[in-house]
Order: C-alpha cells, then sequence, then structure tokens
C-alpha cells in the first residue's frame, strides 16, 4: 500500500433526476463508456424555454454539456416538427466513432407523425433533419446521421477547453448541477437507543450522507434527519432496570454502566423471566408516557449514553446529522391520525384502526388495539411534519431493503390523504432508498466468530489500524510524525471503507473484505488517493505557481488523450445529477475511477507534463483533474490526500 500525505478537507455543499438499472464499475474504459452511453441513451433533458442564451440558461447549465446540447436541439426539433410541442429531446453521452453525443429522437419523432401527410420518409430522414436545423453553436465541431436517424455530435475542443479553464477560474461549484427543489429530506443512519449501532448501520450512514453530500452540492438546502427508535415500550424494562441496578441512579455515568448493548439484552432477560419485573416495567412505560419527571429524567439519560456512543461513530466517519427521533414526532400524532380519519382513511379492524389500501392485502395499522402508536403512527406524522413544517420538497428514506413494503404503504396512505401527489414525477415527494446486506466472505450476514453482529466503531478502528500497519512498512513512514501518521491511517482507513460500500449498486449485497478494500490496485479508494497524489506530485515538480498559471496560461487540447480527457471533466456535472436523480453513489464512483484511469492510463502515459512544450497548458489539465476528483471524494464523504 502506497504511504499518502493528508490533504486539508475540501469545503462544499449537494440532488437527483431519471430512472435506468444501474451498472457496476468496468474493468476498462471502452466498457465504461460503452455502458455509460447505454444507460443513459434513453434519459431525456429537462423541458427549458426555446432561448438557448438566457441569462438563466447560462447560469444553470453553464458545466452540463448534455444540458446545454439540449437546449439546441430543442431549437432545431422546433423547426423539425414545428406541430409536435411536447418533444423534449433525448440527448446522450456516447462512445464511437461517430461523436461524443447523440440525439435520439428520429425514431420516436417517426413513430408519432408517421401517416400525418409528413414530409419525411422515415427516421432516417427525420435525423437528417434534426440535424440541418441545428442553430449555429461553438460547442459543436460537427455532427453526423447514423442507423435509424441518430443524430452525433462531436463537441469542439477549444470549447471544451476555455469552459475547463473558465471552472478553474470560477471554482467547481460552477458546474454545480441546478435541481427542481429547494429543500430535501435525508432521513439515514437512524439507529436504536441503547443498542450499539453495528455494520447493518453502515450503509445507510455512508449512503446517506453522500446522498445528502450530492443534494447540497446541487444547491439544495438538505435537513440531515436522525430519526432514531428513542421512544416505546422497551423503555420502560430499560428505566425499572435501570433503578434496580442503580439505586442512585441519578448519579450513574456512562463508565458504571458500562456497555449498552449488555445492559439492554440483560433487562430483556429480566423481562422475559420475572413478571414482577414485568409488570413494573409496563406501568413504567405508563408513567414516562404521561409525562412523570422521574422516568423522563430516566430515560433522558439512557438516550444521552446512547448518543454518545452513536458519535464516536458519526465522528469517525465525518457524518453530520440533527436528531429528530420517535419522541419528537410523538405530540404530533394524534392530530396527524384525527386528519386522516377526518378523510375518511381509517376503519376500525379487530380493534384496531387501520388504514386499507389496493392492491395490498394487509391493512396498515396506525393505533394498535390497546391504543398504542407504532411505527407507522410515527412515520405518517413524520411525513405531515416535514411537509407542512420544514416545508421539504423531497423526503429520502436510507434503509434496507426489507423495509420496502413499509414505506410503499406509508406513502401510498399518504397519496390517499392529499398530502403527497399521486404522479411520482411531481413534488412534494417521497422516495425509499433501499439497500442489500453487507456480507462475510462465507457469503452470509456479516458477524464476529461468536455469532453477534459487527460492532461498527471496531470494524472502522480496524480500518485504521490495518491502514497504519500498511504505512509504516514505507520507507517514508520515519518522515512523519505520530499525527501526521495517525490522520493519513484515518483518511485511507475510513475511506476505504466507504468507497468499498459506496462502488456497488446500493441495491445489492457486497461482501466485506479488508485485503480487497485497502489493495492499491483496481477499484479502490487506495487506488484513486494515489492518483489523486500523483497529479499533486507533478504540478509541484514543475515548481510552477499553479494560481498564476490559472490567470496567465491557456488549455489547449491538441492530442487525442488530452481532448478524451477534457471530454470526460466536462460530464463530471451531467454525472452528478444523474446520480442524484436516480439515488445511487456508485455512478459518482463510477465516473471517479473512470477519470483516474483516463488520467494515469492515457493523458499522463502519453503526454509529458514538465519540460514539455505544452506544459502549461497541461499543468492546467492536471489541475482541472485534481480539482474534479477533490470534488468527487468530497461528495463521497472521503479525505483527499495529497502526497505520497
Amino acid at each position: 500500500m502506497l504511504a499518502l500525505l493528508l490533504a486539508p478537507a475540501s469545503p462544499s455543499p449537494l440532488l437527483a433526476f431519471n430512472r435506468f438499472p444501474p451498472i457496476s464499475s468496468p474493468s476498462s474504459i471502452p466498457a465504461a463508456d460503452f455502458l455509460r452511453a447505454a444507460s443513459r441513451r434513453l434519459i431525456s433533458a429537462t423541458k427549458t424555454a426555446q432561448s438557448i442564451s438566457t441569462m438563466a440558461t447560462e447560469e444553470e447549465n453553464v458545466g452540463n454539456t448534455k444540458r446545454q446540447l439540449a437546449k439546441i436541439f430543442e431549437v432545431s426539433l422546433r423547426a423539425t416538427v414545428p406541430e409536435e410541442t411536447d418533444v423534449e429531446p433525448l440527448v446522450a453521452a456516447c462512445a464511437g466513432k461517430f461523436g461524443d453525443y447523440q440525439c435520439n429522437n428520429a425514431m420516436g419523432l417517426w413513430s408519432k407523425i408517421r401517416g400525418k401527410g409528413s414530409q419525411f420518409k422515415g427516421p432516417p430522414s427525420v435525423g437528417q433533419a434534426i440535424m440541418k436545423n441545428l442553430p449555429p453553436s461553438e460547442i459543436i465541431e460537427s455532427s453526423s446521421v447514423a442507423g435509424p436517424g441518430f443524430v452525433n455530435v462531436v463537441i469542439s475542443k477549444n470549447w471544451l477547453a476555455k469552459s475547463i479553464q473558465k471552472m478553474l477560474i470560477d471554482g467547481i461549484e460552477t458546474w454545480a448541477p441546478w435541481l427542481p427543489i429547494k429543500r430535501a429530506v435525508v432521513d439515514f443512519s437512524s439507529p436504536n437507543i441503547a443498542k450499539e449501532m453495528h455494520v447493518g448501520h453502515l450503509r445507510s450512514t455512508i449512503i446517506g450522507d453522500t446522498l445528502a453530500r450530492m443534494l447540497e452540492f446541487s444547491n439544495v438546502d438538505v435537513l440531515r434527519r436522525n430519526h432514531v427508535g428513542d421512544w416505546g415500550t422497551q423503555f420502560g424494562m430499560l428505566i425499572e432496570f435501570l433503578f434496580e441496578r442503580f439505586p442512585n441512579w441519578e448519579e450513574v455515568t456512562e463508565t458504571a454502566i458500562g456497555d449498552l448493548q449488555t445492559f439492554y439484552k440483560a433487562s430483556k432477560q429480566r423481562f422475559d423471566s420475572d413478571p414482577a419485573f414485568k409488570e413494573r416495567a409496563q406501568q413504567a412505560v405508563v408513567l414516562l408516557q404521561g409525562g412523570e419527571a422521574k422516568y423522563r429524567k430516566a430515560w433522558a439519560q439512557i438516550c444521552e449514553i446512547s448518543r454518545n456512543e452513536f458519535n464516536r461513530v458519526y465522528e469517525r466517519l465525518g457524518v453530520e446529522l440533527e436528531e429528530k427521533g420517535e419522541s419528537f414526532y410523538n405530540p404530533y400524532i394524534p392530530n396527524a391520525i384525527k386528519e386522516l380519519t377526518d378523510k375518511g382513511l381509517v376503519e376500525e379492524s379487530q380493534g384496531a384502526r387501520v388504514i386499507f389500501l389496493d392492491g395490498i392485502n394487509i391493512p396498515l395499522i396506525v393505533v394498535k388495539s390497546d391504543g398504542g402508536f407504532n411505527y407507522a403512527s410515527t412515520d405518517l406524522t413524520a411525513i405531515w411534519y416535514r411537509l407542512n413544517e420544514e416545508k421539504a420538497e423531497w423526503i429520502i428514506y436510507v434503509t434496507d431493503v426489507g423495509q420496502q413494503q413499509h414505506f410503499d404503504m406509508v406513502f401510498r396512505a399518504c397519496k390517499r390523504a392529499g398530502w403527497l401527489p399521486l404522479d411520482d414525477n411531481k413534488h412534494p415527494k417521497t422516495t425509499h432508498v433501499g439497500f442489500g446486506l453487507v456480507l462475510g466472505e462465507d457469503g452470509k450476514r456479516f458477524r464476529t466468530r461468536n455469532t453477534e453482529v459487527v460492532r461498527l466503531v471496531d470494524l472502522l478502528d480496524e480500518a485504521k489500524s490495518r491502514s497504519k500497519a500498511a504505512l509504516l512498512e514505507r520507507e517514508k513512514a520515519a518522515e512523519w510524525s505520530e499525527e501526521e501518521l495517525e490522520q493519513i491511517a484515518e483518511a485511507v482507513g475510513y475511506g476505504a471503507v466507504k468507497y468499498a460500500d459506496l462502488k456497488n449498486n446500493r441495491l445489492t449485497n457486497y461482501t466485506f473484505n479488508f485485503d480487497q478494500m485497502l489493495n492499491d490496485k483496481g477499484n479502490t479508494a487506495v487506488y484513486l488517493l494515489y492518483a489523486h497524489a500523483r497529479i499533486c506530485s507533478i504540478i509541484r515538480k514543475s515548481g510552477k505557481n499553479i494560481e498564476e498559471l490559472k490567470k496567465t496560461g491557456t488549455i489547449v487540447l491538441e492530442h487525442e488523450d488530452e481532448r478524451v480527457l477534457g471530454l470526460h471533466l466536462l460530464q463530471f456535472a451531467e454525472v452528478v445529477e444523474e446520480a442524484c436523480t436516480n439515488l445511487l453513489p456508485n455512478v459518482l464512483c463510477e465516473y471517479l475511477y473512470n477519470l483516474s484511469e483516463i488520467f494515469t492510463k492515457k493523458f499522463y502515459s502519453n503526454c509529458q507534463v514538465v519540460g514539455s512544450a505544452e506544459e502549461t497548458s497541461r499543468l492546467l489539465l492536471c489541475e482541472a483533474t485534481g480539482t474534479v476528483m477533490r470534488k468527487c471524494f468530497h461528495l463521497l464523504g472521503i479525505v483527499p490526500v495529497y502526497k505520497i
């Protein structure tokens, strides 16, 4: 493994768009280009005004090549088929000898206008007309028609160079996507009080943080919500056990209670085996929910101990959350249930109050037969609160796929109530982001040898420890202070764990393997951090002031591999938008890996930088690549490193 020096954390703030089957990271660039082109071929650009030169368009699409091309093709489509006013440009990146992007409207248009006395003879003639009606643009170098009317365009290398140089001067934020919402809630992590965070919470925490970062970068106000399980009948059991175990419970410390998971298990065992204790615990629930001061204080104490444990994990992962647990929504539940009842949704069934939903043979229970509330009560109320009080336009829930049906029923109930529009493409809307299991090398749920679920804090500490051990084997390790070693080990270790999760399609299970994730070859965080460090090293060795070069130098893309790199850089904004819209972080990981491959195996291998006649231009390309990589790292929650 390579020894790397830590970089200062990059600043930043991040959102979403179409649905298509996710693809895994490829092992070669041509395959990646082919898959990306196939995946995006049917993605349409958002409707926009016909003008291609308004201030709003320039501001919103400045870094998004696909959207800028969509604006140009929109003008052509209006001229080609003026009677078809609802046609949106279908523009996609493509890989091949014919062009960089492709407009795929011809076949769909032909099916609409065929038999209407059209002048066209088939899709190819429609494609030819679309190409001929393209307005003059500095973006397009050339265009051609292939197959059944596919209009291919080659992007001008001069325009590519100017766009990259403008980003270097104005900042990577100018390439941020512009999404159709202003505020979103991302509900993620959400562990249960009095229980340890385990590897099962890893994916929700890492995926949720990345989605929030992407939305924030995309100029969306994101409310990061930690919907912890801090309310319910189990607290009567925990409080009564606290009173029994520690008569002076008000003075008891976290150290005295010890491992909260063990404390929980002991109280549960007592609850199951001692009828008298069980009765006292049930009475404690009544007193707690009734607001009895003593019981509220004990409950708060237990919650605080758990919170401290959770924060140990969040600090390691660099994750920020605002806690609004089940207890927060509890006072709002009666009014929410009343509103649903007044709308005629709630019915009596076997003593419980339920909502029946078409196509689902089990009802959604909103009030239990004993009069108590449950998860559905809280989740419905949370949606009401987030829509009405927090004014969220998109509410995203990041949990395992096993909770898909529950959320589907809750969302359907909200639509029936009129809280959400029936059309999933309209806002406000709710989305469940499901993910698969973390598996051990035996293919089963990841556990320790004694069959216990792995504690997340222990897992992260081991990643750091292994990273540090590998760093100490490097010759330069002696040059670093202990503090530097700790920082590097954290950046590499925690980054490796995050990337190993995020690079996978979140809907699938993945195998947790330290050796693979800490490998410095292949699609790993270590390889990517090394590629970034190499870029920084090239710039340092040149002895040039890169900030001055940004002002005085000019990027020129004459070599084919310079152009390939430049084109990939310009696709950053559309990839982030795609990852946001589909809520798929692996799309961004694939882009980052391919960027590293293009830089290392094409540009760096074939284009001498320092000492060449093109040194200034190529140093600026290095800086642009490093800038985009750092932003990708930030969106993935990975701390970059600058030195080998």
